[in-house]
C-alpha cells in the first residue's frame, strides 16, 4: 500500500474558517464562530496551536465575510502591549506576545461560500505540489499528542492521504460522512470509499472523517472537476473519494476528545474541560461543579 515516492515533510496546514456558524446564533451575527472562548482563548487559536506543536511551519486560513476578528488576534497589538509594559503585566504580556509569534499565518478571502472542498481549492497556489494538513475549524480536540500529529506520523509511514477518523453512533452516522474501512493494524484501517452524509441504505461504517486529515497535492485536480453534492456546496468528501477509490487513503482512529465548535453543547463541553484543567482556575472551577451537582 506505501507509496514508493519519496515521502514530503508536512510543513504547512490549511484552516477553512470561512462558515457562517447558523447552528450557534445570535452570537455569530457579530463575532465568527472560531472566535468563541474556551475559557480565555478562542477556539481557533488551540487548532493553531495543535497545527504549530505537530511540526507545521506555515499557516494557511481560510476565511469569509465579517471574519476580520481572526486575523486580527493573531497580528501584534502595539497599543496593549505598551500597556501591559507599563503596568509591569509581565506574564499577560508574554502571551499576549507569543499570539502573533506561534508560526507564519496568512489569510485568503473565500469570496462565495461554495463549500469545505472549494475552500481547500482556494489554497492550491499557497501549498503547490507539497503535501499538507487540513484542520477544520469546527473540530477542537483535545489530546496528548496532537491529532494532527498522530495523522502526520501515519502519513510518513504510508505515503498515503491520512483522514482523520473516529466512530459516531447509528443515530449520527446520517450527519456527517461514512467510511469504508479495513483494519491494517491497531487503529490504522484502510480507507477505499465514503459517501458524505449517507442515507440509510449507504452507510460504509460507522467511521467518520472528523475534523482533521492529510492530503497530497494531487487532490487540488480532483476538486477542480468536482460538483456540487450535499447541500449544494463543492465537499472534500467527494473529492476524497476519487483518491480512496484509485489508490487508496489511511483512516486514523486519532486518540483526543473532539469537540464540535459549531453546536452549543459542543462549545460548553470543550469550555468545562478546559476550565477544570487550566492553571487559574481549574481547583475553583472543579470545586464549584461539585457544589452545583448537589443542587441538581
Amino acid at each position: 500500500m506505501k507509496d514508493m515516492k519519496l515521502v514530503m515533510k508536512i510543513k504547512k496546514a490549511v484552516i477553512p474558517a470561512a462558515g457562517l456558524g447558523t447552528r450557534v446564533l445570535p452570537i455569530t451575527k457579530s463575532m465568527p464562530k472560531e472566535m468563541l472562548p474556551i475559557v480565555d482563548k478562542p477556539a481557533i487559536q488551540y487548532i493553531v496551536e495543535e497545527a504549530v506543536s505537530s511540526g507545521i511551519e506555515d499557516i494557511l486560513i481560510i476565511t469569509g465575510r465579517g471574519k476580520e476578528l481572526i486575523e486580527n488576534h493573531f497580528d501584534k497589538s502595539p497599543e496593549l502591549e505598551n500597556r501591559l509594559n507599563k503596568a509591569n503585566k509581565r506574564d499577560a504580556l508574554k502571551e499576549i506576545l507569543g499570539i502573533s509569534k506561534l508560526s507564519n499565518i496568512y489569510f485568503l478571502r473565500q469570496k462565495e461560500a461554495l463549500g469545505l472542498g472549494h475552500a481547500v481549492l482556494c489554497a492550491r497556489s499557497f501549498i503547490g505540489n507539497e503535501p499538507f494538513a487540513v484542520l477544520y475549524a469546527d473540530d477542537v480536540i483535545f489530546s496528548e499528542k496532537p491529532a494532527c500529529k498522530q495523522l502526520i506520523e501515519v502519513y510518513e509511514e504510508f505515503g498515503l492521504g491520512v483522514l482523520g477518523a473516529n466512530k459516531v453512533s447509528e443515530k449520527s452516522i446520517f450527519k456527517y460522512s461514512s467510511l469504508k474501512v479495513n483494519l491494517i493494524r491497531d487503529n490504522i484501517y484502510s480507507c477505499t470509499d465514503m459517501i458524505e452524509k449517507p442515507q440509510k441504505d449507504q452507510v460504509l461504517s460507522l467511521f467518520s472523517v472528523l475534523g482533521r486529515c492529510i492530503l497530497t497535492p494531487d487532490i487540488f485536480d480532483v476538486l477542480k472537476e468536482t460538483k456540487p453534492g450535499v447541500g449544494e456546496e463543492i465537499q472534500l468528501t467527494d473529492a476524497m473519494k476519487v483518491l480512496a477509490r484509485s489508490r487508496g487513503m489511511i483512516a486514523v482512529d486519532f486518540v483526543g476528545k473532539r469537540y464540535d465548535m459549531g453546536s452549543k453543547l459542543g462549545i460548553m463541553e470543550a469550555s468545562v474541560e478546559a476550565a477544570l484543567v487550566h492553571p487559574e482556575i481549574g481547583k475553583n472551577f472543579r470545586q464549584y461543579l461539585k457544589d452545583l451537582c448537589k443542587r441538581l
